[in-house]
């Protein structure tokens, strides 16, 4: 391994949310944060070097956006994912859930319906209501080895009527990464109900031994022009403060819709900063990225063990992507609120608490493992003595 990452970064006077705002959600500022999803890693050395550059040159003007930019997406997709997308397809976003906000208002009406897989991150069962649209819930089977799977035949029954399916790939918080055959199977479904998939694959990049991500779009041509991919090197490379996303949008109309909307608001340019991280990302940030896999491979398969081994009323599966642990606090048996003061008050700990994530979520916590390992066992030893005294 080139990279350290063991290291432990003082965030606390740098003005990080995860470590300044912990007074306002769960009324101390005194816990291991594991709550918002980024890590407490630098990024990778050829990011830091194109800031600095930039940096250095001390004009912070607006910015335009080269072909390279485009292109370094391009080949990132084609090189991790064998999809081979075109660069006009692309729209700059300077986030996620900003795209998506905006997508449902471009294609749909109010009181149009959106179907969503809860547990699931939260924003998009806000997004949905936020915008005046009827938000219809397809809840994950969980089966008996504690595997999350889609429930097809609720999704054929709820579908009717449906304009947009938000699709997770991978899955926040379940860490499921999807098959193709899964994925063939729900966008058939789709086709035939005439429903536009908006595909979230954020963690797309963060993908575990024995799994690989399929992009939902690269399945067939009809997948591809009935679905909108949203991407970012954000969460791969721990720059979302920088704000940027892209999203790809093989259908010409869809592509206008959005490109339309953005132009709107002057949402047009990446800042000066987001511009040249993306590229660093794209071009020479793969063997950080793969270091960074192994390092929160090894993170995951501590925390599984250690609460296997020494927390059994926990019960637990490792993800296949992602960096974010999903844990059944259930058999404490404690209710959802005692569960979460009782990690604040006597582990002294942030999580995210089970049902902000929906239907399913409730006896859960999320954990973000993407920290140093000594942080990682720091807080599941405060978790399991806390459990002790019970």
């Amino acid at each position: 391994m080139n990279y350290n990452f063991d290291t432990i970064i003082d965030r606390s006077n740098n003005f990080a949310a995860k470590w300044s705002e912990m007074d306002k959600k769960y009324g101390t500022n005194d816990l291991i944060p594991m709550w918002v999803a980024d890590m407490d890693f630098k990024a990778a050395p050829c990011i830091i070097d194109a800031l600095r550059n930039r940096l250095e040159q001390g004009i912070y003007g607006y910015t335009t956006r080269p072909n390279s930019y485009n292109q370094s997406i391009v080949n990132w997709v084609a090189r991790r994912f064998g999809w081979n997308i075109k660069s006009e397809w692309l729209v700059f976003s300077p986030g996620v859930i900003p795209a998506i906000s905006i997508l449902i208002q471009e294609l749909t009406n109010e009181g149009d319906k959106i179907m969503i897989q809860e547990p699931v991150y939260s924003p998009f069962n806000s997004v949905v209501k936020d915008n005046k649209r009827e938000l219809v819930i397809s809840p994950l089977k969980k089966l008996e080895d504690g595997n999350y799977v889609m429930d097809y035949e609720d999704i054929e029954a709820k579908i009717k009527d449906v304009k947009i399916f938000i699709l997770c790939n991978p899955h926040n918080p379940v860490g499921r990464v999807w098959t193709k055959e899964e994925l063939k199977q729900l966008g058939d479904i789709c086709i035939k109900h005439n429903v536009k998939v908006i595909s979230d694959e954020i963690h797309s990049d963060i993908i575990f031994k024995g799994h690989k991500h399929i992009p939902f779009a690269s399945i067939c041509r009809e997948f591809e022009q009935n679905s909108i991919t949203c991407m970012a090197p954000t969460k791969t490379f721990n720059i979302a403060g920088l704000q940027m996303s892209q999203v790809i949008l093989p259908n010409e109309e869809d592509y206008k819709a959005l490109d339309s909307a953005f132009a709107r608001i002057d949402i047009r340019r990446n800042n000066a900063f987001s511009l040249v991280a993306t590229e660093a990302a794209y071009n020479h940030g793969e063997e950080w990225l793969t270091d960074f896999i192994d390092y929160l491979e090894g993170n995951m398969d501590f925390a599984v063990n250690y609460i296997e081994q020494n927390m059994p009323k926990l019960k637990v599966r490792k993800p296949e992507g992602t960096y974010l642990l999903w844990v059944d606090f259930s058999e404490l048996g404690l209710s959802d609120d005692e569960v979460a003061k009782f990690l604040v008050e006597n582990a002294k700990v942030a999580l995210n608490n089970g049902p902000s994530f929906g239907i399913g979520g409730q006896g859960y916590q999320r954990i973000n493992l993407a920290c140093p390992r000594s942080m990682v066992e720091e807080a599941l030893t405060r978790i399991k003595n806390a459990i002790d005294l019970l």
